[in-house]
């Protein structure tokens, strides 16, 4: 067996969300090779649902890094995945697909994306909030996540808050309502990325809630970032106390006499 037969092999091993299999995905996205690509390609094709979800795991991010973040074969991975995420009736390979449709960041997928909105498995509309944030500004992104915000499930809630507070500029009356909303979600970290949605668009709601957590103590992660973009501060985690959040807070924002 090469090494090639030895990482797809080990993508099929133990539970679908252990390290291992996904270490074996990553090590072949590295690869990035045609020959990675075919394999994954023919998986998609597969009977077997857990060898169409590891194609499409595969393809995701084939030959992506940091230094060359875009897809080594984009168009015929995005071909691929998409064809799949239209037709698949197994919920694995469609979480799958969708996930790999954000990742390729396809302005075409955004549709087949969408079209799972209100998919029955929170699983699948976990993917479809993440996939939507790949997409920034687009209409039909912003109009899925104000949906997904509204979810059932408090982690698609979290992730489509983020998706559209943080990963995406849009700004509306619409979408900072969401927010607002948000800010009295049973949820810790959906009132979190509320927090951090309003404040980065320095919409003053946010400042009561800034200046009473801090004056608790609250000195978590959102409640620093939010406070550092009403600040307008380059770096968005000063090592600050609280006092003097509330002291500068309270300085740029003084209602005139």
């Amino acid at each position: 067996m090469n090494t090639l037969d030895e990482l797809f092999a080990r993508t099929l091993s133990g539970s679908y969300d252990d390290d291992k299999p996904w270490e074996a995905v990553r090590e072949l996205q590295t690869i990035g090779s045609r020959e990675v690509f075919e394999r994954a390609a023919l998986w998609c094709r597969s009977d077997d649902a857990l060898k169409r979800a590891r194609g499409a795991n595969v393809l995701a991010q084939l030959g992506s890094t940091a230094e060359h973040p875009t897809n080594t074969y984009a168009d015929e991975s995005f071909a691929i995945v998409a064809q799949l995420a239209e037709t698949e009736q197994s919920d694995l390979p469609l979480n799958s697909a969708i996930y790999a449709l954000g990742h390729i960041r396809d302005l075409r997928g955004m549709p087949i994306i969408a079209m799972h909105s209100a998919h029955p498995n929170a699983d699948i509309r976990h993917a479809v909030a993440f996939a939507c944030g790949c997409f920034g500004k687009e209409k039909l992104s912003v109009e899925t996540l104000l949906t997904l915000i509204r979810d059932d499930d408090s982690d698609v809630r979290d992730w489509a808050t983020f998706g559209l507070g943080t990963l995406s500029d849009s700004d509306s009356p619409e979408i900072r309502e969401a927010f607002v909303g948000g800010l009295s979600d049973t949820d810790e970290d959906v009132r979190g990325e509320a927090l951090v949605g309003l404040a980065r668009r320095k919409d003053l709601r946010v400042l009561p809630i800034l200046i009473s957590r801090f004056k608790q103590a609250e000195m978590d992660d959102w409640t620093v970032e939010a406070a550092s973009w009403m600040l307008d501060l380059p770096n968005l985690a000063p090592e600050w106390e609280a006092r003097e959040f509330i002291a500068a807070l309270n300085e740029r924002f003084a209602k005139p006499d």
